[in-house]
């Protein structure tokens, strides 16, 4: 099939995409990488009036350290990002996981702002965000504001962006010294959905104990889900305590079901996928990162 027919504008400065934003509204799409939209659009699952690309607007697609935070433009290429030496020395749970994110050929074209606004629960940068308690940049011709990435995601390709907003930012956590991290999926073939996905940072005190743990997971529920490990600092970072926390995951998750999996297979691959990726993390932190 072919896209239903529709206005394509090309804006040349931000200030011309929040104008055409607030002109078109619900019946806008934005065009960043269109590794999502393209096929929507040929689909016509999405039929919008207007097609507004970003692609030209300065100062977008940078990857820039600021403070205790890395700020990802809204165009920066997944490519770009992977090899980034910024990326990786300030968010390198993202550099791992961004080889699984598609294949080379959509990452050269696909960025970090459109994955983050596509919110695929599958999605493997939303879940990196989620994970690390990123935020999300909003702009419109009335507001700007940030948004925790765990409120900015809502289900299954739903956001809380309002539809005269502009996503123009991510805003990552620079990650602890010394931290280790660790990523890894379950999909029926390399760069394909995740059936579930599971993501960890570890960073260590002087006794080996846990001092700070991020631990996350996608393609189980309708979003990304950070879990809640409060009660594991100061905890061994050890098999039992990896275990621990996967077995209570698992239990805790209302898991989806689809034709490529149960509730039932995706509740055990938390548990069991979960436990290794902590492991490994924690592998990392003692290492040095």
């Amino acid at each position: 099939m072919k896209p239903a027919a529709f206005e394509y504008c090309r804006a040349d400065t931000l200030d011309e995409a929040l104008a055409l934003l607030s002109e078109f509204g619900e019946d806008a799409a934005i065009l960043a990488g269109g590794m999502s939209l393209g096929a929507m659009l040929n689909m016509r699952l999405v039929r919008p009036a207007a097609v507004i690309d970003i692609n030209r607007i300065a100062g977008l697609d940078g990857a820039e350290r600021a403070g205790a935070w890395l700020e990802t433009g809204a165009t920066c290429r997944q490519a770009d990002a992977l090899g980034s030496g910024e990326v990786a020395a300030a968010a390198p749970l993202l550099s791992l996981a961004l080889p699984y994110v598609g294949h080379f050929q959509t990452r050269s074209r696909g960025t970090l702002g459109g994955s983050v606004a596509h919110a695929d629960p599958s999605a493997e940068i939303p879940l990196c965000l989620a994970t690390l308690g990123g935020e999300v940049v909003l702009a419109s011709r009335s507001r700007r504001r940030r948004l925790p990435a765990t409120e900015f995601f809502e289900g299954a390709l739903t956001t809380r962006r309002a539809p005269d907003e502009l996503i123009t930012a991510l805003r990552w956590p620079a990650a602890p010294a010394g931290a280790g991290c660790a990523f890894e999926e379950i999909a029926q073939r390399r760069g394909d959905f995740a059936i579930a996905a599971a993501a960890a940072l570890a960073a260590l005190a002087p006794d080996g104990t846990l001092r700070a743990l991020r631990f996350g997971l996608g393609g189980v529920e309708e979003r990304p889900l950070r879990v809640d490990t409060a009660g594991a600092i100061g905890a061994p970072a050890d098999a039992g305590t990896a275990e621990a926390l996967a077995r209570a995951a698992a239990e805790a998750v209302a898991p989806i079901e689809d034709p490529r999996a149960s509730r039932a297979y995706r509740r055990q691959l938390v548990r069991v996928l979960g436990a290794r990726v902590l492991m490994r993390a924690f592998r990392a932190a003692r290492a040095g990162g």
